[in-house]
């Protein structure tokens, strides 16, 4: 199972609706241990990240409003990859798991900037 970014705006009655990917864009945001073994780590954690650690304990919703601050962690993210990439993973790599990380982190980024243009917010689940 893979967690899946995606982009929402706030319908009538502030429902929450999903908009469609785009084509050229992906919704792929890591694998389902990533939760607790990339984005909810020890390592993120350690950088001061706040929105990618609650990923360890149930989905993301990123409000309208918190997409600028979310970017920032994103940047912050992708500024130390290398730390973030596990280590300890006899059956992959380190350069695989920084290539990976930094690939769904794109998609992330991406929909992030699609939700900023919209005012819309960001949910990973």
């Amino acid at each position: 199972m893979s967690l899946a970014v995606d982009v929402f705006v706030l319908g009538g009655d502030d429902k929450m609706v999903l908009l469609d990917v785009p084509a050229g864009s992906s919704d792929l945001a890591g694998f389902e241990r990533w939760r607790t073994y990339v984005w909810g780590s020890e390592a993120v954690r350690s950088l001061g990240a706040r929105f990618f650690p609650i990923l360890a304990s149930g989905d993301l919703m990123v409000a309208p409003d918190q997409v600028a601050d979310f970017l920032g962690e994103c940047s912050l993210i992708r500024n130390s990859l290398e730390l973030v990439a596990p280590n300890a993973d006899p059956g992959k790599p380190h350069g695989e798991y920084v290539r990976q990380i930094s690939e769904r982190l794109r998609n992330i980024e991406d929909a992030a900037e699609r939700a900023r243009s919209v005012r819309g917010g960001v949910v990973i689940w």
